[in-house]
């Protein structure tokens, strides 16, 4: 197990936030939600989770694992409170959360307080994922709602969730950062700057390796 996480294991800290993604590229909005959530729930750190080979992007180009991992890696290496894991991009084969999710489990113990981070669009469809009914027994979920966003059809899903399966899960509400991994990309591949929409080593990582300039998609 990566050295994050025996770092954890050996403290006093019961309580774990993951926060998943595929990060193509990784951007402000990321990184404001996750410390939005880290200072709302008291995490001592929240543990970035770049997503390996994720199943909902059939069909999507989407970047290696490799470089993905090096950005977010130095996205997040100001903030003390941020790590990164390798897990799911060293695993072969399709990423699904509720592995990364068991595996984890089993590490720390059932004592152990694991949460998910996960964007609102993403919980509505989360009955979609991989072993949903298990995920919902093994981990609680945060789910990031921004300011405008339909609030009441979360909430709703929300309340099903938890009526059918007694699941733990929670709305953290982020202030309003207008970006997404899309458009990055979308700006990238039309020769429009991204200044200010992500980290400028983050900026200078995806200039530097050509990323996104052959994406079609």
């Amino acid at each position: 197990m990566e050295k994050v996480f025996e770092k954890i294991k050996d403290s006093n800290t019961k309580r774990i936030a993951i926060m998943g993604g595929t990060f193509d590229p990784i951007h402000f909005g990321h990184l404001a939600a996750a410390e939005n959530v880290r200072k709302l729930y008291g995490f001592d750190s929240i543990i970035f989770m770049p997503s390996g080979d994720p199943p909902h992007k059939i069909g999507i180009s989407v970047s290696s694992a490799e470089d993905r991992y090096v950005m977010v890696q130095m996205a997040t290496a100001s903030n003390p409170y941020f790590k990164v894991s390798r897990m799911e991009i060293d695993r072969v084969g399709k990423t699904y959360t509720v592995d990364t999710i068991k595996e984890l489990r089993v590490f720390w113990g059932d004592e152990a307080e694991i949460f998910f981070i996960t964007g609102s669009d993403a919980l509505l469809e989360i009955m979609t994922w991989k072993n949903p009914t298990e995920l919902l027994s093994l981990c609680s979920l945060i789910a990031v709602a921004r300011p405008g966003y339909k609030i009441e059809a979360l909430k709703n899903k929300i309340s099903e969730l938890k009526k059918n399966y007694q699941s733990d899960i929670r709305i953290a509400k982020v202030a309003s950062i207008n970006i997404s991994s899309t458009v990055i990309r979308n700006r990238v591949r039309s020769n429009l700057p991204i200044k200010y929409m992500v980290p400028e080593c983050v900026e200078s990582y995806i200039y530097k390796n050509n990323l996104y300039i052959d994406d079609k998609l």
